[in-house]
């Protein structure tokens, strides 16, 4: 499969597009007021703990308070609470490990240990057991957390008190003695070598995840990666002594950075960039850290805008549209609500010339290619349930499943799907970590607050009219102003005998109106013209 990383840049925005056989696989935008916040570390203070639902909502100085669930706290909290201690002596000497006679791989010069102060050593054996345990936080207690999901809607970050740290060959792993290796680097004799020498570089209670980018890289490189991590590490440690929380303690790359360091692998054809100075800064950093690959890395300088150039401005126009139309002429319907996405596919166009059950079929399985192709581009996260078209025969019921399953493949989000059921419908569950990147896009309508829907006039007209009744019978005033939209007020006076004269006849009632294009098509005021006062919330239901 041909994979490509094109980056736009402009003074206000950020766009990464990864394409995959040269269609648009995925798309991470970056503008300004959206930043990218996974991966920020805070200091943040419990503002209320939730035994009943097993969490505790933590203040980082956000507009929303931070999720932290108790399964997200771990083994490590006590080792955490070390970090808090005002009488911890940063001076005192430490032993790192000796290294005297170790080569890592094959016959490399002898390694020397990143010299790290060790934390305490968390047990290791209880993990999941401990999870079920009680969580001892009290309000207002400081705790180092990490953010794990962006806000979505009116819900804040998720965050975890289980730090990581991410390089471009290794995850360390600040409080966790583990040393893992990715499941997609399956030579046995590479993972062998690169946890032995990672395993030897580590001081006690550090741990470290060796990424899939690692293979085949020398030890200097490796080494050299881990020595920057722990760097930050030591910051981050005396940041949270000098800070008071709620605070910023450490702030991860930004999406363009994060992008090259964790999707720009060996499987990657080329990068394309169409800005010089964000050129030459990845071009440092490729250099540094994957030198056999600067030759994948280019400027673009064509006229035409690199988006259009390789057709990925075309895609991103169906990111705003419900509707996503299939070769075959069939077409797929989505839906996002508050609690779900709900997809449906339609055959539309595809002539049945030949028998349904296989017709079906055909638009079911392109359907489901395409389905998993939008939910990576779309970053649709939560639950998910698509309306196929109903199938009778129960072997290709399973060949939509295995289409699905087999694209999900690709998707780096954790996703699970279900059969489908007898209805043909089929439940999904995708891991949630961002907002949708249709959000970076557009935002919801101040005037129906994004239901698409508004209230018509003549609903607005029978309220207008409901509260001039109620105003009559508490007051004697027969007099008013009305501040409405223009136009409704359009609405209100159209006609030879108007609606504003039948309603100003039928209540002994004399109303002038005023349109004022600041309220929305639903809002009307009300003033008295005796006092001069807004009245409307007096004589609202």
């Amino acid at each position: 499969m041909k994979k490509e990383i094109i980056i736009n840049s402009l003074a206000n925005e950020h766009r990464i597009a990864i394409l995959e056989d040269n269609r648009l696989a995925e798309l991470f935008v970056e503008v300004p007021g959206k930043e990218r916040v996974v991966g920020d570390i805070y200091l943040g203070k419990v503002a209320k703990v939730m035994p009943g639902i097993r969490a505790a909502f933590i203040d980082i100085g956000l507009q929303q308070d931070a999720f932290l669930h108790f399964s997200d706290i771990g083994d490590s909290l006590q080792e955490y609470n070390a970090l808090f201690d005002e009488d911890d002596d940063e001076d005192d000497p430490l032993e790192p490990r000796s290294v005297h006679g170790f080569a890592g791989g094959d016959g490399g010069e002898a390694a020397q240990a990143v010299t790290v102060a060790p934390p305490p050593t968390p047990p290791r054996a209880r993990r999941h057991e401990d999870r079920r345990r009680d969580i001892n936080l009290q309000k207002g207690q400081e705790i180092l957390v990490q953010i794990t999901k962006e806000p979505v809607g009116k819900k804040g970050v998720r965050v975890t008190s289980e730090i990581s740290l991410p390089g471009r060959f290794l995850v360390l792993l600040p409080f966790d003695g583990k040393v893992g290796v990715s499941k997609k680097l399956t030579n046995f004799k590479e993972r062998r070598r690169l946890r032995k020498f990672v395993r030897f570089l580590l001081s006690d209670g550090f741990g470290a995840i060796i990424r899939t980018v690692a293979e085949g890289k020398t030890e200097e490189l490796i080494k050299q990666d881990l020595e920057e991590l722990v760097k930050v590490w030591r910051s981050i440690e005396k940041a949270v002594k000098n800070e008071n929380a709620p605070a910023l303690i450490y702030k991860d790359m930004n999406t363009t950075s994060s992008v090259i360091r964790d999707l720009f692998s060996h499987d990657v054809e080329r990068v394309v960039v169409d800005e010089k100075k964000m050129f030459k800064e990845i071009k440092a950093y490729v250099q540094w850290t994957s030198p056999d690959m600067l030759n994948r890395l280019e400027l673009y300088r064509g006229k035409e805008p690199v988006f259009d150039k390789y057709g990925v401005e075309k895609d991103i126009q169906t990111l705003l549209s419900r509707k996503v139309w299939l070769k075959s002429g069939g077409y797929i319907y989505i839906e996002k609500t508050e609690a779900m996405t709900v997809i449906d596919v339609n055959s539309g166009r595809y002539a049945a010339k030949k028998e349904q059950e296989q017709n079906s079929l055909r638009t079911d399985l392109e359907a489901a290619r395409e389905i998993c192709r939008q939910l990576r581009l779309r970053d649709i996260g939560g639950i998910i349930v698509i309306d196929f078209i109903d199938l009778e025969d129960e072997k290709n019921k399973k060949k939509v499943y295995d289409e699905v399953k087999k694209e999900l493949r690709k998707d780096r989000a954790k996703v699970t799907a279900l059969p489908l059921t007898e209805f043909g419908l089929m439940q999904l569950t995708r891991q949630r970590i961002r907002q949708s990147v249709h959000l970076s896009f557009s935002e919801a309508c101040p005037t129906c607050g994004g239901t698409g829907l508004v209230q018509s006039k003549t609903t607005t007209i029978n309220t207008i009219e409901r509260w001039i009744r109620r105003f009559k019978s508490e007051s004697r005033e027969f007099r008013l102003q009305l501040r409405v939209h223009p136009s409704i007020g359009e609405y209100l006076t159209h006609g030879t005998i108007s609606r504003l004269t039948r309603i100003m006849f039928k209540l002994f009632v004399k109303i002038k109106i005023v349109p004022d294009a600041t309220l929305q098509a639903d809002e009307f005021r009300f003033i008295s013209v005796k006092s001069g006062k807004d009245i409307t919330e007096d004589y609202k239901a």
